[in-house]
């Protein structure tokens, strides 16, 4: 452990320090003041015998002039255990729960190792999460990456303890396990989930990792990576499929934006830095399976769109990264439908991939098909009446108006606590289609509009 003192100048999250030698990128930091007074940092950058700290505690009550700097040898990293599910972390992989420590574990690099793309499998299993918008319409698969875009005030917390609490994988044996990362949120956000885990049993099988608004901006940057870190030894370790949930990005990028205007950096598109569609990827592609694993990685990361618009830099850069979107609707909240997801915008990318016979069920694909067309046309219907007028539509139109409303009533509208199983989302959209004429429904198959309608 190499020791150092010569720390020219505190900026924000920041340290300045001169005469350094034989460091490393991403090295562990101890600033040393006093016995009571140690804080962790980070090697952020190296030029010369200059390197610049990044401070994950608060710099105030630090003197320059007194704390020495001690170098681990060893990047940041995280204490892993089978005993960490049903605990509770902070941002830099701390125990917040008042439980014993980990009596054995190992230490990973937070940063993970590289997942080798010829290597990987193509995600084509099916995730329940027992909420009909998601599994009946825009399904979610083991190993993808499906973001949830919100707004500010929507229930996007509710949902994300709804699908912790629900989510399996269907016939197999294989442990199923949550890693909930919350980044800059409230104490009283913090304790919402942390309540819901507990009273509902959920963190049984749940590792939390609980960044707080108040704890430091540069904490937010890490708390991601230690939660991915648990969830790779529990993958591809312990051989368990793990679903990762993290809310909420916008306040990751934030932090990114913050500790990039300390460094002085030039701004990219509305201040973010230049490198924060990589800094994005090097978390989102961590999600996935391998050829040669048992278990899996699938992630679902929650972002509040600023001014519900998808253009932001970070949805933006979200969409490219990743194999879709849930989008949460602003009029489908107001009138308290619950889960508010917009069927019509929102889209899962392999949803074809993990659906069908042996998976859910062979009707699936078509069933999807013509909700999701009926459900559009009645949408396009009941525009045209707002212009022209009830008077101006066929009986056809009435149908389809209707089945739109009753989709939306039943099949979207099924509250926070309900858990469907596949079998009753596919029997609730068979029974809505039967609203329609059956010549109307051309998406299906005349086998199963025999065997179904």
């Amino acid at each position: 452990m190499k020791e150092f003192k010569n720390i020219q100048k505190i900026a924000g999250p920041l340290l300045i320090v001169e005469g350094v030698s034989d460091i490393a990128y991403d090295e562990e930091v101890e600033i040393y003041q006093s016995e009571n007074d140690v804080r962790v940092g980070k090697v952020l950058e190296i030029e010369g015998d200059y390197a610049v700290i990044q401070l994950y505690d608060s710099n105030i009550g630090l003197n320059p002039d007194e704390a020495k700097l001690r170098f681990r040898g060893r990047p940041v990293s995280l204490n892993v255990s089978r005993e960490m599910v049903g605990r509770i972390f902070d941002g830099q992989g701390r125990l917040i729960d008042n439980g014993p420590d980990l009596l054995t574990y190992e230490r990973r690099d937070i940063n993970g190792s590289v997942m080798n793309p010829v290597l990987r499998q193509y995600p084509n299993q099916f995730i329940q999460t027992g909420i009909s918008a998601i599994d009946g319409v825009n399904t979610l698969v083991v190993g993808q990456k499906l973001p949830i875009f919100s707004g500010s005030g929507l229930p996007h917390n509710e949902l994300a303890a709804q699908i912790a609490r629900q989510a399996q994988v269907l016939e197999d044996d294989i442990n199923f396990a949550v890693v909930f990362c919350a980044m800059g949120i409230s104490f009283e956000e913090s304790r919402f989930f942390i309540d819901e885990f507990t009273r509902t049993g959920a963190i049984e099988r749940s590792v939390l990792f609980m960044n707080l608004a108040d704890d430091p901006a540069i904490e937010r940057l890490s708390a991601p990576r230690m939660a991915l870190a648990a969830a790779e030894y529990l993958a591809f370790d312990l051989d368990m499929h793990v679903l990762v949930i993290m809310t909420d990005m916008s306040n990751y990028c934030e932090a990114l934006r913050e500790v990039s205007a300390s460094r002085k950096e030039v701004p990219s598109r509305r201040g973010y830095p230049g490198y924060m569609y990589t800094d994005l990827a090097s978390i989102y592609e961590r999600a996935g399976r391998l050829q040669n694993k048992v278990g899996s990685i699938t992630m679902m990361p929650i972002l509040s769109m600023p001014e519900d618009d998808k253009t932001h830099p970070i949805p933006d850069l979200t969409g490219y990264i990743t194999e879709g979107q849930i989008i949460l609707s602003r009029d489908l909240s107001k009138l308290e439908y619950r889960p508010p997801i917009d069927v019509l915008p929102s889209l899962s990318r392999l949803k074809d991939k993990g659906i069908g016979k042996d998976k859910t069920r062979e009707d699936h694909a078509d069933v999807m098909n013509q909700l999701f067309a009926s459900y559009a046309k009645g949408k396009e219907t009941i525009e045209l009446a707002s212009i022209l007028g009830d008077s101006a539509l066929t009986e056809l139109d009435h149908q389809y108006a209707a089945f739109s409303r009753a989709f939306e009533r039943e099949y979207i509208d099924q509250g926070f606590y309900e858990n469907r199983t596949i079998e009753e989302t596919l029997n609730l959209g068979w029974k809505l289609l039967r609203m329609l004429p059956k010549n109307q429904l051309k998406r299906i198959r005349s086998t199963y509009l025999e065997q179904y309608y």
